[in-house]
């Protein structure tokens, strides 16, 4: 594996997801493929389990890790290309992105949406240059579009719990005041289209996702059908992709609580956090034996890891 920003980076599917529960169940197995390498970890935006869980993953695997939030410990970074710098922009990506290579075998780099022009965050720019500029694999810890750490820690956890052969795994709306990004409804019905479930994604009308992240998956605008039956339920907000940005309804009957999941076959509740306890979801569940999202959590660690090393291994085999 060279680069790491979606699914379609991934060989073998079923073989990362082995690699992830092998890791932990022995994690400083591979100690020595990091030894005297260091990766690097760009924040453009707040994290909590994404910067904890790859600075450890990275640690199992010995590699040194520096850590930096752009535009607080760094200059700020200038990414089109032939623009007069006369701006608040000191640094361009060019020179940035290539001084880290220098220091970095590996970077990782986290950069939301912005929610306001859907085709320049669509098009993943910073990662794009840094892909272009750095000379080195550069790992998605969350972009614009896409959240491929948190969907593999996903599949890692469904294979863990499930208990059918294709267990039905439906993605939910949840309501929110604010507008949010698509970027981990997207990567998870992504990587959802192949592995071996039977995928339902249910939001109130307006909301629908990208066809192309979509996929094979039923669209069901009516939460209740939808959920009838389910194995998994994982809960997420998103904003309109159609009326980029908007948050065209805060219907707090979305939300899911105990009734809701008593519609499923003994459901799992699963979401990637943080979450708003009684806006997006009642305590009952998170607190209760349905939820899954502090295995989902933990098992951050462990994608991380499968990804890391995936990389690890392909530089020596160069």
């Amino acid at each position: 594996m060279k680069n790491f920003l979606s699914i379609h980076d991934v060989e073998d599917l079923n073989n990362l997801i082995t690699g992830g529960i092998i890791a932990k169940r022995n994690p400083f197995a591979d100690q020595l493929l990091g030894k005297n390498k260091t990766i690097g970890l760009l924040f453009f935006n707040s994290s909590l389990r994404t910067r904890l869980s790859t600075q450890k993953a990275a640690q199992n695997l010995g590699l040194n890790v520096m850590m930096m939030n752009v535009g607080q410990d760094s200059w700020g970074l200038e990414l089109e290309e032939g623009v007069v710098m006369n701006g608040d922009k000191a640094e361009h990506v060019k020179e940035a992105a290539a001084v880290i290579g220098r220091y970095c075998d590996i970077i990782a780099i986290r950069s939301f949406a912005e929610l306001k022009d859907r085709e320049k965050d669509y098009a993943e720019h910073i990662f794009q240059q840094f892909k272009k500029y750095s000379g080195r694999p550069v790992v998605n810890l969350e972009s614009a579009t896409r959240h491929p750490l948190q969907s593999l820690a996903d599949c890692i956890t469904i294979e863990e719990f499930r208990t059918k052969q294709r267990p039905k795994v439906v993605l939910t709306w949840l309501p929110h005041f604010k507008p949010l990004p698509q970027a981990v409804a997207n990567s998870f019905c992504e990587w959802m289209n192949h592995m071996d479930v039977e995928l339902v994604v249910t939001h109130p009308e307006g909301y629908d996702l990208a066809p192309e992240f979509v996929g094979k998956a039923q669209v069901i605008y009516d939460q209740k059908k939808a959920l009838e039956g389910a194995d998994f339920v994982y809960g997420k907000n998103w904003s309109s992709y159609q009326h980029y940005g908007q948050v065209l309804t805060q219907d707090y009957s979305w939300m899911i609580d105990e009734a809701k999941m008593a519609l499923t076959d003994n459901g799992k509740f699963m979401h990637c956090l943080p979450v708003r306890r009684n806006m997006k979801v009642a305590d009952e569940i998170l607190d209760g034996h349905r939820s899954l999202v502090i295995d989902q959590a933990a098992n951050r660690e462990w994608s991380a890891q499968a990804v890391l090393k995936e990389i690890l291994v392909g530089q020596l085999e160069e």
